[in-house]
């Protein structure tokens, strides 16, 4: 046996105190008269020697209450398996209220069973010791080390949040406040369902406190979800019906069998059929979309299932634009091609502009443009093309005959792309078309019937890096490239090996590959603004900057609520930091003045929780082997008893408690009834 605070023990000096009250305790004699003094001494030998058991008695009572309050105070334990640590302690403790434990265990919902769990872990250490209560969210009052007091309201405030933490940062974050006190003695606990994708502490590195995972598990796992949806063309179009691609996911062992999904749309709800998803699996669905205005557009998805609900809504935004714009950056003269092809098309607005004369804050209102026959490309320009393209934007290069190669090659490297090579005055002809790719797909009916292709009379030959990510759209046929795509972020470079005069190129005077190009090539921008963001994971968000005034702040508001995202602006960009203010999946708006909303948001909650795979205790032992410790009980235990064992032993303070009273209530009985 050992004890917990062994320095009281210096109280068992107060037990000579009894015994001095005994010694010297001298009972009054009163006289008494007696008519016959024959049984005197008989009486008087039986009364002294009664009086003497019975104050020994007494003694032993009083000196048994008092050793026994002392040893309360010392509190003994018998030691267990783990080493007793002495002190006051510094306890954590994390409660997972992720969107999975809103899953059921037995009748509560397994977030409901954590407040339980974390309200015994906390009562079952003493007010002297400091907790920290901590969720997902990482509020900013879950920082710091509280009282008990404090500790047990927190716990009651804890709520279900779209937040999720891989445990690896929750840990991080324990590690930090228990670090901040002056307490040696470290606990942390963590209460969670432990879904495998989040439980990454398998290899967390050793720690100087105690970590305790205390699993629950929900009697049932089976979710149904709509992961994702997307258009299947990147710009919707006016009086145009496109084709919705939604992603149901079935993350359970049995067939799920008419799943009822609908489309909430212009202030109507209509169903869209019912999907069959077999176990384990994910199956894809389209649903028509037609699109009869212009502006900002908002759309919801909705399947029905049950109990966990947080991934069966899905939200988006969309803007369908009154024109695409695309500007074509000339030398001296505009190319009288480009410009009638796009005049034929009502849906363009194309303008032209020589490149001595460029606004490059505008660079961004554009879906395409067009760089036609510059002899040079000034450093200026090359850097604007450059961000222009990496936040989405789409050029296409027609360079000069006599183009300044070095200037080219410069340019055509901070993409990067294969580079100019010397111009050759060589009759070539194209010899295939890429039509699997976006910008030639659906094009042609048959494109190897009758399909002229371009002709040039002269070309400049690329050079041919393998790291430069070229995709051909139209090779000559000696395989060598034509018209070449490059990635870049966002956006793209197209870029062909011939310019853009009908004397060198023939490609403007072919309109059933040019005008179906130059279309396809605006529309497969990709700087337009994605259909949905995600809570937690896209924190930034970027939207279009019109304004000159700096006095005027960008707001967001949404389900009610309204802040001022931290921003910041660059070039014709701000760039929206959310710091996790956006709570809620819904639809929020973007504006700087309340009657003119700039952009509209779909936010949805994070789908990392939506597949229910959970470690069970013997496997979450053996995933994190002596980096922690499991407490495995069943939903009906009570955890206080059990931590209380393993944090102090099998305490006995409560029995010296208990035995301290029954000693001093047996001195009583004693001196009440027991007469002399």
């Amino acid at each position: 046996m050992q004890f917990l605070y062994p320095a009281f023990l210096f109280a068992l000096l107060s037990l000579a105190i009894p015994v001095i009250i005994h010694l010297f305790y001298f009972r009054r004699f009163k006289k008494v008269y007696f008519s016959n003094v024959r049984f005197l001494k008989e009486i008087k030998e039986e009364t002294s020697s009664r009086s003497r058991l019975r104050n020994l008695i007494v003694l032993a009572m009083r000196l048994l209450a008092l050793l026994f309050l002392v040893l309360a105070f010392a509190q003994p334990f018998i030691p267990q398996d783990v080493e007793v640590k002495q002190g006051a302690k510094a306890v954590s403790v994390f409660v997972d209220n992720s969107f999975s434990m809103s899953a059921l265990s037995q009748d509560v919902p397994l977030v409901d069973r954590a407040k339980q769990r974390a309200r015994e872990i906390v009562e079952a250490y003493s007010v002297e010791d400091q907790f920290q209560v901590l969720t997902n969210d990482f509020e900013g009052r879950h920082q710091r080390l509280v009282s008990r007091e404090d500790a047990l309201a927190l716990i009651d405030e804890i709520g279900v949040s779209p937040a999720v933490r891989e445990l690896s940062k929750v840990l991080a974050r324990q590690e930090q406040t228990l670090n901040s006190g002056k307490y040696t003695n470290q606990v942390a606990y963590i209460i969670s369902d432990f879904q495998r994708n989040i439980t990454d502490i398998g290899n967390y590195p050793d720690s100087t406190f105690e970590i305790n995972l205390v699993p629950l598990q929900s009697v049932q796992e089976r979710n149904i979800s709509i992961d994702t949806a997307w258009f299947e063309t990147p710009v919707q179009l006016l009086n145009q019906t496109d084709q919705l691609v939604v992603r149901v996911s079935n993350y359970s062992g049995e067939n799920a069998e008419n799943i009822r999904l609908s489309l909430q749309y212009e202030g109507q709800s209509k169903p869209v059929g019912e999907l069959s998803v077999p176990a384990n699996s994910t199956v894809s669905d389209t649903v028509p979309f037609t699109i009869l205005r212009t502006g900002w557009h908002e759309a919801r998805l909705q399947l029905t299932d049950y109990p966990v609900q947080f991934d069966d809504s899905y939200f988006l935004a969309f803007n369908v634009a009154e024109k695409i714009k695309v500007l074509n950056i000339y030398e001296n003269t505009p190319n009288r091609y480009l410009e009638s092809a796009f005049a034929g098309i009502s849906y363009f607005e194309a303008k032209s502009s020589p490149s001595r004369s460029l606004d490059y804050s505008r660079f961004a209102e554009n879906q395409l443009i067009v760089v036609d026959g510059l002899r040079s490309i000034s450093s200026g320009l090359a850097a604007e093309l450059l961000q222009y393209a990496r936040r989405g934007g789409n050029v296409l290069v027609f360079p000069a005959k006599d183009a300044d190669l070095l200037s080219y090659r410069s340019f055509l490297t901070a993409f990067p792309s294969n580079e100019l090579m010397a111009f050759e005055n060589t009759e070539r002809q194209v010899g295939s078309i890429n039509t699997q790719e976006f910008v030639f797909n659906d094009v042609f009916e048959n494109a190897g019937a009758n399909l002229k292709l371009p002709v040039t009379k002269g070309n400049f030959k690329f050079t041919n890096y393998n790291n430069r990510k070229e995709e051909q759209l139209l090779s000559y046929r000696d395989g060598s490239s034509f018209l070449s795509k490059y990635p870049v972020e966002r956006g793209h470079l197209y870029i062909c090996a011939a310019p853009m005069n009908e004397e060198i190129n023939n490609l403007p005077l072919n309109g059933e590959i040019f005008i179906p190009m130059l279309y396809k090539m605006a529309l497969s921008s990709g700087q337009k603004r994605p259909i949905a963001y995600t809570l937690g994971v896209d924190e930034v968000v970027s939207a279009d900057h019109r304004t000159t005034s700096t006095e005027m702040v960008y707001k967001l508001k949404g389900l009610g609520e309204e802040f001022i995202p931290q921003q910041r602006i660059v070039g014709s960009t701000v760039f929206l930091t959310l710091n996790e203010e956006v709570k809620e999946a819904g639809f929020y708006q973007l504006f700087m003045q309340s009657d003119t909303i700039l952009q509209k948001l779909a936010f949805n909650y994070n789908r990392k929780e939506s597949e229910l795979d959970y470690y069970n205790p013997t496997d979450l032992q053996a995933w994190v082997g002596d980096n922690a410790k499991v407490i495995d009980i069943n939903d009906n235990t009570v955890l206080t008893a059990k931590i209380e064992e393993r944090s102090k032993g099998v305490t006995l303070w409560r029995w010296c408690v208990i035995l301290a009273l029954l000693f001093l209530a047996a001195e009583v009985l004693l001196l009440r009834f027991w007469k002399l």
